[in-house]
């Protein structure tokens, strides 16, 4: 089954390089991309996409405001951000904004390739045990 991906970055190279790199795997298909935040937020509602990926650095709106703004209209979308800046708190502030990962650009594509099939994996879901009467869960 292959899956859409929306990519967002503002460096037109960058871009083009991921979409190959998407394209040339049987289980993704790039169906649009974007070159800032706020178009990606467009995009994705136009699209439906069902994994984004975005650049942290990005003029107009940055990753880590788009990726707010797509977790709060979409959010069983998958948000991945990639970029150069890689260090715990960009890694904080990305997982706080929503993003199911942060990848380096300087790291291996298959690193980025793993991260991605791993957040469209189905989410386990939780087994929880009869409620009694006297019993509350929340």
């Amino acid at each position: 089954m292959s899956h859409t991906i929306l990519i967002a970055d503002d460096s037109p190279f960058i871009r083009e390089a991921l979409c190959n790199v998407f394209e040339r795997e049987e289980d993704f298909d790039v169906c649009g991309e974007a070159e800032n935040g706020r178009e990606a937020v467009e995009k994705a509602q136009e699209l439906h996409p069902d994994l984004i990926l975005l650049d942290l650095s990005m003029p107009v709106m940055n990753g880590l405001d788009a990726t707010r703004v797509l977790k709060r209209i979409m959010p069983e979308v998958p948000v991945i951000m990639f970029s150069a800046y890689r260090g715990s708190s960009t890694e904080k502030e990305a997982r706080c904004a929503g993003a199911s990962a942060l990848v380096s650009k300087f790291e291996h594509i298959s690193v980025l390739l793993g991260k991605a099939r791993r957040a469209l994996e189905p989410q386990p879901l939780r087994e929880y045990g009869p409620l009694s009467a006297n019993s509350r869960r929340w």
